[in-house]
């Protein structure tokens, strides 16, 4: 094995210390990247200490409710009513609440609507028929919560405001700290029909299947759909800033009773765990939920004949559905007459919660994929997140296709995407790899955000990559542990977000939610990455995976800022990491490492009669210019004419003198003891070193991982902290030492950094090899392999169809 030492070779530069947001850089152009984040984050304070644990003065909100809510199938319309108890557990006086009211954005009047810009097409203004369709439809229907009445729990009216998608409630009297109020709100809303009218909710059509014999049906998936308290936070009074569709919701813990009342022969997700399926299943259905128990795979507790017969008759009947969920910050819930419902236990090391149900809801134009891989993928994910967190919380998790693609996620239910495809000539079903996998990663992602943020509370309409960057950091995670060979997928991995990182409409991962340019890379895809490095090589896998579990168990049914997560990965793990979060997480730097030269050394002995032979070798080595090469043939003027030839001609500048002889004899004698044993040592051992430049062009700091190839053919792997750009973040000279001469140098050979360019990564740069495609025609960027592989072979005419295609 090589041994390899390093060391910095850089100046000093000592202050004294300092409080970080004291220190300003006067002179010189010395940018400090590594200078404490205080400057940019909130202090610590008796709320959220400076270790990134709840204060011991920490307090939240609590609002419990119990709601009452009718679906109408024919109008498209809920009308409901909900109890509410609010706790004040914050040190202030209250007086007023603020509700949210979602529903409220689907007007045309909201700010949602009227801030929405103008499309183009290639610089051309342009209307799409999908926006001409959602106008159409606002102006014909009325959107929004209709309030039908705000009253005490006297059954006394309470004054209130609207304001766009937020309610104030006037309270009669103030209410102090540690008491708690309850009132009461009744309302109505129109469904939206979800693909006119956008969103995270709403209905889907299905059209009437003749060759099925069902007429036009419908499938209902709610949420935002009920008045919401407001959350009431320490950081920021009430986060109250109007939903524009982008940022996300934030809210309080609390217990739910509520009650469904949906036509007859709907099946009913929701979140909670069912309170009387004595009176809304039949008994085989109870029957097939006991086997589902202990199974090893789903079991139909709806199957699709079922689900088809129900398609089929319709009801005027109705049922009412009664659900239960404690500890939670939100409700949703999706009714069907179309669903297959399937089901499996979940056994988990936990006391509170040691089993969980995993559940699915689809219509069977899902069932070809989602009767395979939903609920499974539902497993899996519990599996694997609570290794890197907290076991699952709650007693279900359930998976429910609302829509063709894409998800969103509630406690304990998910709405995902992805169908298979239905062959309309042979009426066979196939899904392409595309859909497979697509189902399984959102179906991960999803089930993954009852982790973050409904259960670690973030704060969506802030920060939204407090939840969707850390739940694609560990989806990436779950992904790589569904199947060998790694999953298809580069988000959320340094290979997949180089792109963006060199781009230039983009800002920083800390902008408020509504504000974020490039929403998918900024919120989702670059702090997965970030995340991903830190676990992968800043901090690797122990220190970071005890770290973040550390986060996440710290803040669980609780409300963690950004500072809490920064502050709590560096506490658990004794590593300095304010230069990573500037420059990942408050600037668009990015990784651009240039490997600029590399230059070998010996140590010389020193003796004139070892070092002058060497140094008329490599004299000898260096290239001839072209005028020498040519004239060296023809004969020069001290060869024709006598006594032109003297000493000097003769010999050469390496030529040995009793003088160099001498005066190495002197240097030698007049070494310590110690130098002259180190040189000795030095000379001996006979190591190679290497002074390596690397410049940084992007901005970002960060290790360096590097690959060294030697002589005979072996490698070693060398990193190198980010801390060698603490005192020039531009360039640095980085010294090697190996007992072989070293032939190549690569910097980040595994694409771990997400560096933007790897043509200046290797030193001697290598040619960049590839293929270039001329055929006019391209293959569809996503196979169905299973609808490809019933496709017979096509035959020239004539030809002997067993015999393979000549090609042209």
């Amino acid at each position: 094995m090589n041994r390899v030492f390093a060391a910095v070779l850089s100046a000093a530069v000592l202050a004294a210390p300092a409080a970080a947001a004291q220190i300003r850089q006067t002179k010189g152009d010395f940018d400090d990247k590594f200078r404490q984040l205080e400057s940019e984050i909130r202090d610590p304070n008796v709320y959220r200490t400076a270790s990134g644990a709840p204060g011991p003065n920490y307090w939240q909100q609590e609002v419990d409710y119990k709601i009452d809510a009718t679906l109408d199938e024919a109008a498209k319309r809920i009308t409901a009513t909900e109890d509410i108890d609010y706790q004040n557990n914050s040190p202030d006086t209250l007086t007023y609440l603020w509700v949210q009211l979602d529903q409220n954005r689907h007007r045309p009047e909201s700010t949602s609507r009227m801030s929405g810009t103008a499309g183009s097409d290639d610089g051309e203004d342009s209307v799409s028929m999908f926006a001409l369709r959602r106008d159409f439809a606002s102006r014909d229907i009325e959107y929004g919560h209709t309030i039908t009445a705000v009253t005490d729990a006297r059954g006394r009216d309470l004054p209130y405001v609207i304001n766009d998608t937020m309610m104030r409630i006037d309270l009669p009297q103030p209410l102090a700290p540690g008491r708690s109020v309850r009132f009461s709100i009744g309302w109505t809303f129109n469904i939206p029909e979800n693909n006119v009218m956008g969103g995270r909710h709403g209905y889907e059509r299905f059209d009437a299947d003749d060759e099925a014999g069902t007429p036009e049906t419908f499938q209902y998936f709610l949420a935002q759909w009920f008045p919401r308290l407001a959350a009431y936070t320490d950081y920021t009074g009430w986060q109250h800033k109007q939903f524009l569709g982008g940022g996300e919701f934030t809210l309080e813990f609390g217990d739910y009773e509520v009650a469904l009342t949906v036509p007859a022969d709907h099946i009913v997700a929701s979140t909670g765990a069912l309170q009387n399926a004595n009176q809304v299943l039949t008994a085989e259905q109870r029957a097939r939920l006991d086997q589902a128990r202990d199974a090893d795979s789903p079991v139909y507790i709806v199957t699709p004949d079922e689900a088809l017969e129900n398609e089929k008759e319709g009801t005027g009947a109705t049922k009412t559905w009664r659900f239960k969920a404690d500890n939670v910050r939100d409700f949703a819930w999706a009714s069907s007459r179309k669903y297959i419902w399937d089901a499996m236990g979940y056994a988990q090391d936990d006391r509170e919660t040691p089993f969980v149900w995993a559940m699915s809801f689809y219509p069977r134009e899902a069932d070809y994929l989602w009767s395979k891989y939903s609920t499974q993928a539902v497993v899996h994910t519990m599996e694997v997140y609570s290794q890197f967190s907290f076991p699952y919380p709650y007693p279900t998790a359930q998976s429910v296709n609302t829509w063709a693609g894409g998800g969103m996620e509630y406690p304990m239910i998910t709405f995902n995407g992805y169908r298979p495809t239905k062959d309309e000539e042979t009426g066979e079903w196939s899904y392409s790899h595309q859909a497979k996998h697509g189902l399984i990663g959102v179906v991960i992602h999803e089930i993954g955000h009852i982790y973050f943020p409904m259960t670690v509370n973030s704060d969506e309409r802030r920060w939204t990559w407090m939840d969707e960057g850390i739940n694609s950091f560990l989806q990436v995670l779950a992904q790589d542990l569904w199947q060998d060979g790694g999953y298809p997928r580069t988000r959320g991995k340094p290979v997949g977000i180089v792109g963006y990182m060199k781009s230039e409409n983009q800002v920083p991962i800390m902008t408020q939610s509504d504000s974020i340019l490039q929403f998918g890379n900024n919120a989702y895809a670059k702090p997965a990455t970030a995340l991903n490095i830190l676990r992968e090589t800043v901090m690797g896998r122990d220190l970071f995976d005890h770290a973040f579990r550390e986060y996440a168990n710290r803040w669980k049914f609780k409300r963690p800022t950004p500072e809490d997560l920064f502050r709590t990965l560096e506490d658990a793990s004794a590593v300095d990491l304010d230069w990573f979060w500037r420059g990942w997480f408050f600037t668009t730097d990015h990784v651009d490492f240039d490997l600029a030269d590399v230059r070998e050394y010996q140590v010389s002995t020193g003796d004139p009669d070892v070092e002058f032979p060497l140094a008329r070798a490599r004299d000898a080595e260096a290239p001839i210019n072209l005028s020498n090469q040519r004239n060296a043939d023809i004969e020069k003027h001290d060869e024709r004419y006598d006594g032109l030839i003297d000493t000097y001609s003769e010999n050469d500048e390496f030529t040995v003198t009793n003088v160099d002889r001498n005066t190495y004899l002197a240097a030698r004698d007049g070494l310590d003891g110690w130098r002259r044993e180190v040189l000795d040592r030095a000379i001996e051992e006979g190591q190679y070193f290497y002074f390596v430049d690397v410049a940084n062009l992007g901005g970002l700091v960060m290790p360096l991982p590097f690959e060294v190839t030697f002589a005979d053919g072996s490698s070693a792997r060398i990193q190198i902290p980010a801390e060698i750009w603490r005192r020039n973040a531009k360039s640095v000279t980085k010294m090697f030492a190996f007992d072989q001469p070293a032939t190549s140098f690569v910097l980040d050979p595994q694409l771990e950094i997400a560096d933007v360019n790897m043509v200046n990564n290797a030193f001697p740069r290598r040619i960049s090899r590839s293929r270039i495609d001329v055929f006019e025609s391209a293959r569809p960027e996503f196979r169905d392999l299973i609808a490809d592989m019933r496709v017979e072979l096509r035959t020239e005419e004539g030809a002997d169809e067993d015999a393979p295609l000549e090609p042209n």
